[in-house]
């Protein structure tokens, strides 16, 4: 489990698929109001209350955005009360938001490991997508891509790199946008 603040009402946890089985639990469970679920999700704003030095109370939202082959991405985010508010309630009230997979965001260590992806995305008629650098990385960013193609396109971007642990919105922010939009297609142009 990896913890990331966001901003000051908002922090980013990010759940392999390793971290789910270790405490018996799938992806699908998440559907079911199972104890385990209960438990593993006031075990992680425990840990982000003591890791961030932040009270959790009162009401939160929580996006859950499910990615396949890696785990999830659960964004949680504190509403703003007033004391008066936080002495009367004295619980958290969770509201659970599904996300889809649209969003792939990979991390590569060689360059040439993303050359030769954007050659073999390219002969899938994938052109799109955002290289970013940071931290002697890079990372590949994908974004409102077909459902049904999620498995395959994961498949594939495996072979040459490892679901990110970096978020798109750090990168947004520190990163270094390398290509932006096309980047499957300038890599192909420009490395044949």
């Amino acid at each position: 489990m990896r913890l990331e603040r966001l901003n000051y009402n908002k922090i980013k946890i990010f759940l392999t698929l390793d971290d789910l089985s270790e405490r018996g639990l799938t992806k699908e469970d998440i559907w079911k109001d199972s104890m385990k679920w209960h438990q593993l999700f006031h075990d992680m704003l425990d840990e982000a209350s003591a890791e961030f030095g932040v009270e959790i109370q009162g009401s939160v939202a929580v996006e859950i955005f499910s990615m396949q082959a890696q785990g999830m991405i659960m964004i949680v985010t504190m509403e703003e009360q007033d004391d008066e508010e936080l002495l009367q309630d004295g619980f958290i009230e969770m509201q659970l938001i599904m996300g889809g997979d649209e969003e792939i965001l990979f991390e590569f260590r060689e360059f040439e490991n993303v050359i030769q992806l954007a050659k073999r995305l390219n002969n899938m008629n994938i052109t799109n997508g955002t290289l970013y650098a940071f931290k002697d990385s890079y990372y590949f960013y994908l974004s409102n891509q077909n459902a049904n193609d999620i498995n395959r396109l994961v498949a594939v971007l495996t072979e040459y790199g490892n679901p990110s642990m970096v978020s798109i919105h750090m990168l947004e922010e520190y990163g270094s946008v390398v290509m932006k939009d096309s980047a499957i297609e300038k890599l192909v142009y420009f490395f044949k």
